[in-house]
């Protein structure tokens, strides 16, 4: 009896968890649209040669596919560069286009839109980003 409340429980925590992933993901999805498409590119490929400095000598936007470096990253450090702005975070009079979006977007929307990236990526890159958060 024990077992079956337990499994009940289990079993309606986890159907719970996913569904608020989805929500999250999902809102992560329209922050994206409204506030990071226009320069990482709706689905999520960044500018062209976004390895190569524009005449600005700044960066243009890395893609948030596998193909780009954000799953190199923490959550922190993430989380820091959408709240504060690339060049908050490098320091070092680093330029950046990359601008904080602390004032218009909540923590909230900024962990819902690094769910929704995170949600885009392989398994094997999602597997390294977590690694790289827990420190290992």
């Amino acid at each position: 009896m024990i077992l079956a409340i337990f499994a009940g429980w289990q079993y309606t925590r986890t159907a719970s968890t996913a569904a608020a992933s989805e929500e999250v993901i999902s809102q992560g999805r329209q922050v994206y649209v409204d506030q990071c498409a226009a320069c990482h590119g709706a689905d999520l490929v960044g500018q062209p040669d976004w390895r190569s400095p524009l005449p600005s000598g700044r960066l243009p936007a890395p893609p948030h596919d596998a193909s780009g470096h954000t799953w190199h990253h923490p959550d922190d450090v993430l989380f820091r560069i959408v709240k504060e702005g690339t060049a908050a975070i490098v320091g070092g009079g680093y330029e950046s286009d990359m601008p904080g979006f602390g004032d218009v977007l909540s923590d909230a929307d900024i962990r819902a839109v690094l769910a929704y990236i995170k949600s885009n990526w392989p398994e094997r890159e999602r597997g390294y980003q977590q690694a790289v958060t827990r420190g290992e």
